[in-house]
């Protein structure tokens, strides 16, 4: 499938971006794990998030769904061996549901197979795959591949893990792991990534700790049903605060953001640029921060960053090469290396693809080097999503402010994380 977008005048209006993706995975699995009736309100009903809603019902979670909300009556910690024919669970697309479900299936007393799609079927799971077999869990995979066949032990043993990356879905698996261990289990990471299923587990009745950049957990023995919110996805927003910053006479209110402070990067790295960007209507919404963003087109000035920062903004960088092409002077994005192992090779992608439109970016080994000197121009031309979520909304944002027509193949990959995407992006253009 593919799309055509023209240039447009100017972004104007107010709108509400979906669900967090990474909340609504961490929701439906704590509320599946939990005992009792827990309600998950503005869920994220996208193709990911659907296959974490459906790995839990095979294994015994009753999850219905309202409109915007799921009603989850919770299997508690111990699951039913899922059969579903061949393959035991498929994550279609989704790392997330694959790592963290990886650290609960290695606490059950059965054996499991995940499988995903070709995409997902190329990035790598040896990251989880070693501290859970540290922990005691039988993992087999393809050299560090999907599918995973995954033999459960029960008590798992309790470890202390150092991580030199930073990586959340990898913390997530080893912390829902250790609810199952036969002791403490503490996990250390080098930057502090993403907190949000930290501050979840809290809240369903595990006693966490966290000091700095390293996390505690000790087993349980239930979760607590609980009612949980989840906030617009920053990681969405970031389309269409880029729109509204590059789009000449542009003024947009986004409603209703999650700004957690481990996911706000990308609007700290803004602001520094010159950004005119304002967080209003600040509070605080199961236990995660909340406001509304009013954005306006801004003059940017170019900015360096590097790996204390990517951790903060590492699903917006794409769109922030975009929004650099833009910026007055040559921005350098380092210790980005974990870019090559998304959806897509996303340093290839996002450089290839923004130079077929007549932008100066140049990959590096872990990041970019982009020219905003060379003017601000961008013309239309025929891209390639590369099946990734991400880079086709980068794209689409691009041609706003491209000249003459752009044409986006596979178009239709938005709908991992963002259903509704286009036409969300078509009511508040001018």
């Amino acid at each position: 499938m593919e799309i055509k977008l023209n240039k447009i005048n100017c972004i104007s209006g107010m709108i509400e971006v979906p669900a967090d993706k990474s909340i609504t995975h961490r929701a439906v699995m704590l509320s599946s794990l939990a005992e009792g009736n827990s309600v998950v309100r503005n869920y994220l009903p996208s193709d990911d998030c659907s296959r974490t809603i459906e790995a839990f019902r095979q294994m015994g979670a009753e999850i219905k769904i309202d409109d915007d909300d799921l009603y989850i009556k919770g299997a508690g910690l111990k699951l039913t061996s899922p059969h579903s024919g061949k393959y035991d669970i498929y994550a279609g697309n989704s790392g997330t549901t694959t790592r963290l479900l990886s650290g609960i299936l290695a606490g059950q007393n059965f054996e499991t197979v995940i499988t995903g799609d070709d995409s997902l079927s190329k990035r790598p799971m040896q990251r989880v795959i070693e501290p859970l077999s540290k922990m005691g869990a039988d993992i087999k995979s393809n050299d560090g591949l999907l599918p995973l066949i995954i033999k459960g032990k029960n008590p798992l043993k309790a470890i202390n893990y150092e991580n030199d990356k930073s990586t959340a879905q990898v913390k997530s698996a080893v912390l829902f792991a250790g609810l199952y261990a036969d002791g403490a289990t503490t996990y250390r990471e080098s930057v502090k990534s993403r907190d949000h299923s930290e501050r979840m587990l809290k809240a369903f009745g595990a006693d966490v700790s966290v000091d700095g950049n390293s996390v505690t957990i000790c087993p349980a023995e239930r979760l607590t049903a609980q009612d949980v919110t989840v906030p617009g996805d920053i990681s969405s927003a970031a389309f269409f605060i880029a729109a509204a910053l590059i789009v000449p006479g542009s003024n947009l209110i986004i409603k209703n953001v999650g700004v957690n402070p481990t996911r706000d990067g990308l609007i700290e790295v803004l602001k520094q640029m010159g950004a005119d960007i304002a967080l209003t209507n600040m509070r605080e919404v199961s236990q995660e921060p909340v406001c509304d963003i009013v954005v306006k087109y801004s003059r940017l000035r170019a900015i360096n960053i590097d790996a204390s920062l990517v951790p903060r903004m590492v699903d917006e960088i794409p769109v922030f090469v975009l929004i650099a092409t833009q910026a007055q002077g040559v921005t350098k994005v380092s210790g980005a290396k974990e870019l090559r192992v998304k959806e897509s090779d996303r340093i290839e992608t996002v450089t290839s693809q923004l130079k077929k439109l007549g932008a100066q970016v140049e990959s590096l080994e872990d990041g970019f080097i982009i020219n905003g000197d060379s003017g601000f121009n961008l013309a239309g031309a025929v891209v390639d999503s590369f099946e990734d979520h991400r880079i086709a909304m980068t794209l689409a944002v691009a041609s706003l402010i491209a000249k003459g027509e752009t044409v986006i193949n596979d178009s239709h990959c938005v709908d991992i994380s963002f259903p509704g995407f286009y036409k969300s992006l078509k009511d508040i253009c001018r």
